[in-house]
């Protein structure tokens, strides 16, 4: 039912919006105004500025040298920290960590790689500060982020985050695989054209065949255990699935997870859907059983 209305009111819209300032603008109310009636922030949760982000701290939180480091999504031209608390607070509450849920930089003021640069140095800013394990999760644009933030880590022969949890990932940013299976069934939010031209105004004029933009993990060994949830009606379903055989074909860990009748990050649709709280919870236990029980030395 929800992903019919959706497809009947939001789709319509969505496809509509033009990819400029106006309709960015418009674009950013619209999702944050929803975001906050569908998934309010989980009651008892604790929200305090931090550096570029915010620090977010559910129910019955556990301090010490542990955190979550969330990145969101919407096509690194929406969103922020705070248009995603309904999630970012469920990740805290369930993982019971403190979760640090990242702003950077959005398009199409900034581009590649300014984004990619701001969560690295959210991490980085974690490290300083004495958190030694460290947990990623990240939905839509923020889940390809999260990706590039541990292939860099690892290719530079440093630290990657103990795990990743990824909700609806962004995969291939030209879209092409979104574009395959939409023609098997339109996404209930939007098309793949108008997604791909949201996409763009972060990519315009970067080499699209960039191993920090087209992943390959050819070079990648020892990638950390990755969660993927995604959709079964959305278009990155495909992504989610192409994501989840390169890590494999690499030697990751990874545990794929498409709910059949789902779209885009559905798991911030609490209020409407049923399956999001056990996504959630899923996602959140495959974190916590991947953090180490002592961190390596610094």
């Amino acid at each position: 039912m929800a992903a019919a209305l959706t497809s009947a009111f939001v789709r319509p819209i969505a496809n509509a919006i033009p990819a400029n300032r106006a309709g960015i603008a418009f674009s950013r109310a619209f999702i944050a105004s929803s975001l906050w009636l569908a998934s309010p922030p989980l009651k008892g949760s604790r929200i305090e500025p931090g550096v570029r982000g915010e620090w977010v701290r559910g129910p019955e939180v556990t301090e010490g040298n542990a955190v979550v480091l969330y990145v969101h999504g919407s096509g690194y031209a929406l969103c922020s920290a705070r248009t995603h608390r309904g999630l970012t607070t469920r990740v805290s509450g369930g993982t019971g960590l403190p979760v640090f849920a990242c702003e950077y930089r959005l398009a199409p003021r900034h581009r590649f790689p300014n984004a990619a640069d701001d969560v690295r140095a959210a991490y980085e800013r974690l490290l300083d500060q004495g958190y030694r394990r460290i947990l990623v999760a990240g939905d839509s644009a923020g889940g390809h982020l999260a990706v590039d933030l541990a292939a860099q880590l690892i290719r530079e022969r440093k630290e990657p985050p103990a795990a990743l949890a990824l909700f609806s990932p962004l995969f291939d940013v030209t879209f092409s695989l979104a574009a395959q299976r939409e023609r098997m069934s339109p996404d209930p939010m939007i098309s793949a054209a108008a997604a791909a031209r949201l996409v763009g105004l972060y990519t315009v004029d970067a080499d699209l065949d960039s191993t920090r933009l087209r992943f390959a993990f050819d070079d990648i060994k020892g990638f950390p255990p990755t969660i993927i949830q995604a959709g079964g009606l959305e278009m990155l379903a495909a992504d989610a699935i192409e994501l989840a055989r390169a890590l494999r074909r690499a030697g990751a860990e990874c545990e794929l997870d498409v709910v059949p009748g789902q779209m885009h990050v559905f798991q911030a649709l609490t209020r409407f859907i049923p399956e999001a709280a056990p996504a959630m919870e899923r996602a959140c236990r495959f974190l916590t059983e991947n953090l180490p029980a002592i961190a390596r030395a610094a």
